[in-house]
């Protein structure tokens, strides 16, 4: 017991998760997951299916969510550095549409869980990223929804991101401090702002 170190964060549903790490001259050892801790912490999902990716720097992925079978996923990055963010899209809660935002990276071994009802997604910040992740519900084609990585009213602080809103989630104008330009893939651009994705009580 003890093997794994949980925090909330100032938005309820997110969690940091930060593993003890066992290091000498031949490297290290340390348990990413363990059930006992979790429960421990009040947190009693259970994981279904684990993903895995790749990016390289520049590449925003999100922000993403499932429409109707939504995932809770403990995120984490194994090799390289990413910016994650997850936004509250849980309706009536106090925090609806406020952000939460982490460094994750191979250094810092930190990981991040999100629960159900979030906005998720994540900038990579060095050459290459690779990232996983474990979720609470298959992936259901057809099922994702999203929202504009960039919209004002949420409001997001990409770090090393420069670059003026154009009114839409097109990357065009947007870089890196180094110069290394936007990436995202063409669904990501296309999507809305909350108050255009979400019409509650309409």
């Amino acid at each position: 017991m003890g093997q794994i170190k949980v925090t909330k964060t100032e938005i309820e549903g997110l969690y940091v998760i930060e593993p003890t790490v066992h290091g000498d001259s031949r490297g290290y050892f340390m348990e990413t997951y363990n059930q006992n801790d979790m429960h421990e912490a009040g947190l009693d999902m259970v994981f279904v299916q684990d993903n895995q990716s790749m990016s390289k720097r520049g590449v925003l992925r999100g922000l993403h969510f499932q429409k109707q079978f939504p995932q809770g996923k403990l995120v984490r990055v194994i090799r390289g550095e990413v910016f994650d963010v997850a936004v509250d899209l849980r309706e009536g809660s106090a925090t609806y549409g406020k952000w939460h935002g982490i460094l994750l990276s191979e250094e810092n071994k930190k990981q991040f869980y999100i629960s159900e009802g979030f906005a998720h997604g994540f900038l990579v910040l060095s050459e290459t990223a690779e990232f996983c992740y474990k979720v609470t519900d298959f992936y259901h084609p057809g099922d994702e929804g999203g929202l504009a990585w960039n919209d004002p009213e949420i409001g997001i602080e990409w770090p090393q991101l420069r670059g003026d809103y154009p009114g839409t989630a097109d990357s065009d104008g947007y870089v890196l401090e180094d110069g290394t330009p936007l990436n995202l893939s063409e669904k990501d651009k296309l999507w809305k702002g909350l108050a255009e994705t979400f019409h509650f009580g309409g």
